[in-house]
């Protein structure tokens, strides 16, 4: 008995304090999230007698929200999110001072949501469609309308039922976009932004160049098309491009023309669609990929480089292995500024020249015309009809090392030598031009040599002869150098002096005998400088003075 009465009072307490705890708050629509705009509705059930014995409040975060009535649901329409928070509901009976507290409720409340539109891609595929997927964050209990328009025609609906048609799949090209409702009445979002879908054409377009140049150059204008293949008119059609450095808008212009520089190199593709239709167009063109090559230089080659005599030579520029090129030709001479020969519209790389100079060249092609840097300079020289031979000055048969020899290049019916200059090649090896006509060497070695020579006049010096035919110079080993000859001449010049004196001695004998009856002075031995004796026997005195001058003794020495 004394645990059902201590029971009873536990209870009597709980009853008669009102601090029970079996009331009931729910909410209707049964969300957490609400937005601006919606309403929510609060209802208080005490669960215990009838409604109308209960006068009823709403609580929000502890503070009283909504004061006692006899209303135990409550229609909240959500105009700020100052509403978000823990909502309560209390009952108090009436005729007495029972009261009950319910669960607490949690409510949270947004801005106005905008529905998201996300496609799975914006360009369906030849016979294919693409998804799209309409959201609302993180909300529940949403169902989706769905809205198409073209730039032509205005926004419909295309689809609302009572499903939760989130995801939706489509074939046909144009702008969609979409939003989210619930509830009743009925609350709708704000409408997605729009995503614009294209359908690919089976159509194909190809980038095509203008010229359909091998090899681009910087500082060159090319032009690109985009066609359609099978695609009727080009005026039925509008154009995208992607460069290397951007995507371009739709033009009604389906060509591409810039001036090649570094930046031009990269990849170029476009594609189509139809006028009057926006929303459908063809796939993106295979990439016509663009190589910039440096500004080239002309190349002029010359079979030869001279002109024999009533002939020509043949001349040919290129410029690499591009094409398309057609070409400018110049000449000068050293006396003449450079003149342009040459300049047509045909592909003219070979010429044919008979008259000597400083030829050039160049490429060009395009419009606006793009040129080439210019060649190299060549020279051409034309043989002229004159002949020229070689002469020997002293025409010796024999030639030796140590001589000194001079050769002359004559012209044949030439004229004066002074109209003329000169070029000589020996061992093979050409001079520089010069205005003497004549070689002058000294011998130095037996290896026989051929020597030839050829002229030009002074005043056209790209008019030249022929070579002549060669002077062939063949040394002999038989003669003795300057060098070897030195000791015979001082052994020659010392018997020579000898016998020069033996002669004066002898005519010094003649003359004593000659003068034998002139006066006499004795016989006596004179010794001079030196040790040097000279017997004189009966000599004149005339005689002795006269050899003292001849031998420069001074006479006396002499004894005179």
């Amino acid at each position: 008995m004394s645990e059902v009465s201590a029971f009873i009072v536990v209870l009597c307490t709980l009853l008669c304090t009102g601090h029970a705890q079996d009331a009931g708050l729910t909410i209707e629509p049964n969300w957490s999230s609400f937005f601006i705009g919606e309403f929510v509705t609060f209802m208080c059930d005490m669960n215990e007698g009838a409604d109308t014995d209960w006068e009823y409040k709403l609580n929000k975060d502890g503070q009283e929200f909504i004061p006692y009535n006899t209303k135990k649901d409550y229609r909240l329409p959500i105009t700020s999110i100052n509403y978000s928070g823990e909502y309560q509901c209390s009952g108090h009976r009436k005729n007495s001072s029972n009261t009950k507290s319910s669960n607490t409720v949690s409510v949270t409340v947004s801005g106005k949501p905008r529905a998201t539109l996300t496609p799975g891609t914006t360009i369906i595929p030849v016979g294919g469609s693409v998804t799209l997927t309409c959201s609302v964050g993180r909300s529940a209990k949403w169902k989706y309308e769905w809205f198409r328009r073209t730039q032509n025609n205005t926004e419909v609906q295309i689809r609302r039922d009572d499903q939760q048609n989130r995801v939706f799949r489509v074939s046909q090209g144009g702008i969609y976009r979409c939003r989210g409702r619930r509830g009743n009445p009925v609350y709708y979002t704000d409408k997605t932004d729009e995503v614009s879908i294209e359908i690919t054409f089976s159509n194909k377009v190809a980038v095509k160049q203008q010229h359909n140049w091998t090899q681009i150059f910087r500082g060159e204008m090319i032009t690109l098309t985009c066609e359609v293949e099978e695609g009727g008119e080009p005026t039925e059609w509008e154009y995208q491009w992607k460069v290397p450095w951007r995507i371009t808008q739709w033009t009604h212009f389906n060509l591409w023309r810039f001036r090649v520089s570094e930046s031009s190199r990269g990849d170029y593709t476009c594609k189509s669609r139809l006028r009057d239709d926006s929303y459908s167009s063809t796939e993106w063109s295979e990439a016509f990929t663009l190589s910039a090559s440096n500004k080239p230089r002309a190349t002029l080659t010359a079979e030869i480089t001279i002109i024999p005599v009533g002939g020509s030579v043949i001349l040919t520029c290129s410029v690499g292995s591009s094409a398309k090129w057609k070409y400018e030709w110049f000449r000068r001479t050293q006396n003449t500024n450079e003149v342009q020969i040459r300049k047509d519209d045909q592909p003219n790389k070979v010429i044919r020249v008979s008259q000597g100079g400083i030829y050039s060249c160049r490429g060009r092609r395009g419009n606006p015309v793009y040129y080439t840097d210019i060649s190299d300079e060549v020279s051409i020289e034309i043989t002229s009809s004159s002949k020229v031979f070689i002469k020997q000055q002293h025409n010796w048969p024999q030639i030796f090392i140590g001589e000194t020899i001079t050769l002359t290049c004559e012209v044949q019916e030439g004229g004066e030598p002074t109209e003329w200059e000169y070029e000589w090649k020996v061992h093979d090896q050409p001079t520089q031009w010069t205005h003497f006509s004549y070689w002058k060497f000294r011998v130095s070695d037996s290896i026989s040599t051929d020597y030839r020579c050829k002229s030009r006049r002074r005043d056209d010096s790209y008019s030249s002869t022929e070579w002549s035919e060669a002077f062939t110079l063949t040394v002999s080993t038989v003669a003795v150098s300057e060098s070897s000859l030195l000791p015979v001449v001082v052994i020659i010049g010392l018997i020579s002096g000898i016998i020069f004196i033996f002669l004066l001695l002898l005519f010094y004998a003649a003359e004593v005998k000659r003068y034998s009856a002139d006066m006499f002075w004795p016989s006596s031995l004179y010794e001079l400088r030196d040790g040097l004796q000279i017997g004189i026997c009966c000599t004149r005195h005339s005689d002795i003075v006269y050899f003292a001058a001849i031998t420069g003794i001074p006479p006396m020495m002499l004894g005179v």
